[in-house]
Formats: structure tokens, C-alpha cells, sequence
């Protein structure tokens, strides 16, 4: 019985001393309780495996106490065999439907007893046994089904990056091309108008009087007018192209394809290519200014990394960041907002331990213990409906913790912003 007792309940003393010497002349440990409530409470203290009960006894009756047993769901699953008289059809058939297992008739007839009692001892502990087994089954099918899902999020979500990647990749390449042959062709423009101005400049000193359509088109055209603002026109589309290399260059950074193992990366560029690629967030409009970034950068070496995935990881910390002071802002004014504005601040360093440290903070509302214990769950996210899938920083944890060997923790308090670390191993 794996330690475990029979507990036997009668007022009578014969009966008691009958019953247990039958039980414990089979080597099981056997104790005694004189009424219901003698019972009650030692089944309280100690359950038994089994319990032999009496139904007539002063007190509490035997149908008193399976009633009250098989109520606490601690006690229900005992096995409870009533004792009754041959003749009490009644009493067997009552306490059959309170719960009892079985029933043994007075006078004991000993082997019956014994027989009854072995084969309810070996039905528990198969129940038992079978309940553990579909436990720990439960569990095992849990445990495979919780893997099974964030396998399939995860092929999911890389898919999706791959596919957004080389569609990226694509566009900036076609993009380059063009805008590398503006850009390069408007210094040659800019003197070639130089050029032209200069020959009308001569073209005036040699014919001072011009004839009266030629007046009439310098009138209408305005030349000084155009000596002057055609070069900062000129300018402008050179920092126009500029500006288009700029977010071609760092949208091929951003999607930069991951081989089979991790390449020195300069994280630096990761952060500001993403940083560019999400500048039209980042810029003034009409609720609010421009929201701030701060960038302390500190003096990291080249880390062996998956660069893709890193990129993806911070896109989502500082979208994340992004949205988080959106929502602090809704409850200001455009001048609060001005006057005191919220930031994010990106720091990195190289811990002691050997550690690339990046660490995103936001000036937004924070985050309750609660939502902080669960928020790298996967499908768990704290957005409205159709804002976001809870995927991000599941997926983001496992590119740091699984793909990098690293740490993604997050520190934050209820109205003092939230800060995200991520700690990534350095290689000597």
C-alpha cells in the first residue's frame, strides 16, 4: 500500500478487534476510529487508502460521514466500504449512491473480506497510477504542442522577414542605381549652368542693347532671379539624392541575409539603418513634435551574429518604443508635449563579462508586474485588436536567448518608461 493505512469505523469493539485482525493477518496496517466523528478527524490528519464504515453508530452516522468525505475533494477518491447487516438492503443500496465502492455484510465472513478489500486497495492504486501517467502525458503533449507552436511561429515569422528582406533588398538595389546616376550627374549639371550663365553674361557685355523681343524674354524670364535660385535648386536635389542613398544604404543594412552562421556585424550600423528605415514614425506631425533619439554609443567591436535577425530584433524593440510614448502622449497637448519631451535613449557597451550591451529605453507609461512576467509569451501582446499578434518579442527573445546565446531582459515601472536589454556574447 506504498505506506498507506486502512482505517476501520465501528462503535463496536468486537467488530473492531474481528476486522482488523482479519486485515492485519495479511500484513496491512490497520487503524481504528470509534464513531463518525473519531473518523472525520483522522481522515483529516492522515488520509487512509481505504475506509471500512459502519453504518449504524451514534453521532454521526456512516452515511453522515461519506457525505461529508466525498464533499472535500481531498478526501473524495478514498475508497469507502460500508458494513452493514445481511438483511439491510436498504442501508447497501443508500450508501451505494452516496459514493461507497462496496459493501461487506455483518457477521464478517473473513476471506470475502479480505478478497473485497484487496481488489478496491489494487483499483485505487491503478487509478492512481493511470492518473499520473495521464498527467505527466498531459503534460509531455503540452510541452510538445507549446514547442510544435513556437517552431511553427517562428518558421512563420522568418519566412516573412526572408520574403520582406530580399523584397527590400531588391527595391534599394533598383532604387541605388538611379539615384547613384542623379546624384552623380548634378555636380556636371551645376557646371554646365555655370557655363551658360557665364556665355549669357558675355553675350550682355557684347550686345549692351538688345533688340525689343530680346528684352521682352529677359523680362519675362526674370534671369537674375534665375542666376540665383537655380543653384539652390541644384543643391536641394543633390541632398534630395543623398538623402534616397542614405535610405537605400541602410535598407540593404537593414535586410543584410543571414548565411548558415553568424558574420562580424557592426551593430552600430544595425541600429542606425533600422532608426532610418523607421524615421517617418520617428518625425513631427500634427498631434506631436518629432520624438527624440538619443544615441550613446559605446565602443563595441565587430560581433559574430546573425545580422538579419538582430536587425529584426531591434525594429521591434524600438517600434515598440515608438508606440509606447505615442500612447503617453494621447493625454498631452502638442505644447506639453514641446515643452517637455519623451525620448528614447539607446545605450550600448562592452560589460566586463564580454558582453555586446544594447540597451532601448522609452519615456512611456511602463508596464504592470503583471505584464511584465508575461510579456516575451508567445500570442500574448498588450495592443488592440488588429495592432499587433504577439509575436514580436517572442520571436525576439528566441533570436537573442536561442540563435545568439544572449539575454533579452526588460526593466520598467509603472509610469517611469521601459527599458529592454539585450545582451549578446563577444568572441575573443
Amino acid at each position: 500500500m506504498s505506506g498507506g493505512f486502512i482505517l476501520v469505523v465501528d462503535d463496536n469493539p468486537t467488530n473492531l478487534a474481528v476486522i482488523s485482525q482479519a486485515l492485519r493477518s495479511v500484513g496491512w496496517q490497520v487503524r481504528i476510529a470509534i464513531d463518525g466523528e473519531d473518523a472525520l478527524s483522522k481522515v483529516a490528519q492522515n488520509p487512509p487508502e481505504l475506509i471500512l464504515l459502519d453504518v449504524q453508530m451514534p453521532g454521526i452516522d456512516g452515511f453522515e460521514v461519506c457525505l461529508r468525505l466525498k464533499a472535500n475533494p481531498k478526501t473524495a477518491d478514498i475508497p469507502i466500504i460500508f458494513m452493514t447487516a445481511l438483511s439491510d438492503t436498504t442501508s447497501k443500496v443508500k450508501g451505494l449512491s452516496l459514493g461507497a465502492v462496496d459493501y461487506i455484510t455483518k457477521p464478517f465472513e473473513q476471506q470475502e473480506t479480505i478478497a473485497r478489500v484487496r481488489v478496491h486497495l489494487q483499483l485505487r492504486h491503478l487509478t492512481q497510477t493511470l492518473e499520473q501517467q495521464v498527467r505527466e502525458r498531459t503534460s509531455q503533449l503540452s510541452l510538445a504542442l507549446e514547442e510544435l507552436q513556437r517552431s511553427h511561429l517562428q518558421v512563420i515569422q522568418s519566412e516573412k522577414m526572408s520574403a520582406l528582406g530580399n523584397l527590400v533588398a531588391g527595391v534599394a538595389h533598383e532604387i541605388n542605381n538611379p539615384i547613384g546616376c542623379i546624384v552623380g550627374n548634378v555636380g556636371a549639371v551645376n557646371d554646365y549652368f555655370a557655363v551658360l550663365f557665364g556665355i549669357i553674361e558675355l553675350y550682355g557685355q557684347r550686345l549692351p542693347h538688345p533688340d525689343p523681343e530680346m528684352l521682352m524674354a529677359l523680362e519675362r524670364v526674370d534671369l537674375d532671379y534665375v542666376r540665383q535660385d537655380l543653384p539652390k535648386l541644384v543643391k536641394a536635389m543633390k541632398e534630395g539624392g543623398d538623402r534616397i542613398k542614405a535610405i537605400s544604404q541602410s535598407l540593404r543594412t537593414f535586410s543584410r541575409a543571414d548565411t548558415d552562421r553568424p558574420v562580424p556585424y557592426n551593430i552600430h550600423d544595425g541600429i542606425d539603418s533600422t532608426l532610418m528605415i523607421l524615421q517617418h514614425r520617428l518625425k513631427a506631425n500634427e498631434l506631436r513634435p518629432e520624438i527624440p533619439v538619443v544615441a550613446n554609443y559605446g565602443d563595441l567591436p565587430l560581433v559574430e551574429c546573425y545580422a538579419g535577425q538582430l536587425n529584426q530584433v531591434f525594429m521591434n524593440l524600438l517600434a515598440n518604443a515608438i508606440d509606447a510614448i505615442d500612447e503617453s502622449n494621447q493625454e498631452r497637448t502638442y505644447e506639453e508635449i514641446e515643452a517637455l519631451p519623451r525620448q528614447i535613449v539607446i545605450t550600448t557597451e562592452l560589460s566586463g563579462d564580454r558582453e555586446a550591451v544594447i540597451r532601448i529605453k522609452d519615456g512611456g507609461k511602463g508596464m504592470t508586474e503583471e505584464v511584465k512576467q508575461r510579456i516575451f509569451e508567445h500570442l500574448f501582446t498588450t495592443k488592440g485588436v488588429g495592432k499587433g499578434t504577439g509575436l514580436g518579442l517572442a520571436i525576439a527573445s528566441q533570436i537573442i536567448v536561442e540563435k545568439h546565446g544572449g539575454k533579452l531582459t526588460v526593466n520598467s515601472v509603472p509610469d517611469h518608461g521601459t527599458e529592454f536589454a539585450i545582451a549578446i556574447p563577444v568572441k575573443s
